[in-house]
């Protein structure tokens, strides 16, 4: 177990109580315990898929638990394992993988888990950009795909209408976009653009459109030596843009990771950009014609747009603790669950659903014959987003950046205190990339060899 791992664990260790164990009653389901981090209504229907999936068999009972924020989930999770009462499965967000990928004996590894059980799955089936996020340098899967998304904008018709634009035509370049927010000010919305998810949304996804470096190494793909390359041209002109947004109160920071989730369903902006699974909030809490198109692009930037990257995130399957880890029989009810999950049809419900992306090719062939995208205009948005530009390069693969949590809320600190008048774009990079190479350089000599 690497000293990092066990060090975070201590943050959150006194909080849990020690493992209670009881004696199996005779022919008893095994009870597999799974931790997630997704609030409601994304979390009743993960739940929702745990039920059904109870409710194909007996001999394994999956125990669902909703254990706070992605980064909550995450802290408890590394505390119980330090308390030998580690869940079976937990939830992880994507920036948490370098972190997994560095604990030890802590994970079991999905393609151990699926040789010792007996199960198979076709990972070959998986789209490469959500596969390759969660697999190890040499191709074996890690971790267990899920919930996947990317971030796509979304756009009220009615006040694109006011403001004289077409409402069925989204702004397709930042350039296009800042045209737009100035008539929509002028139509009399108080704050016509807001972001979800700052650091990812801002930064990340940007990078990646326009085919630039977030960190050296591939992003960090190829070793734990990488550094932070935030501190482009094409970033500080964008963040100045939204400094000066702020200001001039076209764009409204609506807060750190997914609080602004809540303006745009609400009517309180006009466009938001946002997790493609805002989606399933939408049709329950909007009162308005609303769109979904592809993130902006600069338009003078060679090679834009390529493909965003995906959020969500995967299940990884944790040891019970350094005492010892878990039966046969358990991993084999793991294996199971992670069985029902693949299966094309399921995957394609959930991504109807909610929002997500079909995390196989057969999913999506499975909505397609539907007729999904069909009788649901904007659905394909996200798919077609992610394979734009064909394959992937190294920055657009995706992130894997040890102590990554820490370093997307330094980006948001800074981020905020250019909002609060503090400083400008290119002061606000360089100060994440002294303090992110710092966080890079103290997990690579805790988790170096």
């Amino acid at each position: 177990m690497r000293r990092r791992f066990l060090a975070q664990a201590s943050l959150a260790a006194a909080a849990i109580a020690a493992a209670r164990t009881r004696p199996a009653a005779a022919q008893a389901p095994v009870e597999i315990q799974f931790w997630h981090g997704l609030p409601q209504p994304l979390g009743g229907q993960l739940e929702g898929i745990v039920a059904a999936f109870n409710a194909t068999q007996q001999g394994v009972k999956v125990m669902p638990s909703f254990r706070g924020s992605y980064p909550e989930t995450m802290v408890a999770a590394i505390a119980a394992f330090r308390a030998n009462a580690a869940p079976h499965v937990v939830q992880m967000f994507e920036v948490g993988t370098g972190t997994m990928m560095s604990a030890g004996r802590a994970v079991k590894p999905v393609h151990e888990l699926l040789a010792e059980s007996g199960v198979s799955i076709d990972f070959n089936d998986y789209l490469p950009a959500v596969r390759g996020y969660y697999q190890a340098s040499d191709g074996r899967q890690m971790s267990m795909p899920f919930n996947s998304s990317t971030a796509t904008m979304f756009y009220n018709k009615d006040h694109l209408r006011r403001a004289g634009l077409d409402p069925d035509v989204a702004p397709k370049t930042w350039e296009e976009l800042a045209e737009a927010l100035k008539k929509l000010k002028a139509a009399g919305i108080a704050s016509p653009m807001t972001t979800s998810w700052p650091a990812w949304v801002q930064v990340e996804q940007v990078s990646a459109i326009h085919n630039l470096p977030l960190a050296s190494l591939g992003n960090g793909f190829d070793g734990l030596g990488a550094t932070m390359q935030v501190n482009n041209p094409v970033m500080v002109r964008h963040m100045d843009n939204l400094i000066a947004w702020q200001k001039d109160g076209l764009f409204k920071y609506g807060g750190r990771d997914n609080a602004a989730d809540a303006l745009f369903p609400a009517g309180e902006v006009s466009i938001t950009m946002a997790s493609s699974s805002l989606r399933a909030r939408l049709l329950r809490e909007s009162r308005f014609a609303w769109g979904t198109a592809m993130l902006p692009y600069y338009s003078d930037v060679a090679g834009a747009p390529r493909n965003s990257i995906i959020g969500g995130a995967s299940f990884w399957a944790l040891n019970r603790g350094p005492a010892g880890g878990r039966s046969a029989a358990e991993w084999k009810g793991v294996a199971e669950f992670y069985r029902y999950l693949s299966q094309p049809e399921i995957d394609a419900k959930w991504h109807m659903d909610t929002g997500y992306v079909p995390v196989r090719r057969a999913s999506y062939q499975v909505a397609k014959s539907q007729g999904f995208y069909e009788k649901n205009p904007g659905t394909e948005v996200a798919i077609e987003q992610l394979l734009r530009g064909g394959e992937t390069t190294p920055n657009t693969r995706g992130i894997r950046l040890g102590g990554y949590v820490e370093i997307r809320n330094i980006i948001q600190e800074e981020m905020e205190k250019s909002f609060q008048g503090q400083q400008n774009g290119q002061q606000a990079l360089e100060a994440v990339m002294q303090r992110a190479n710092t966080v890079l350089r103290n997990f690579e000599r805790q988790n170096r060899g």
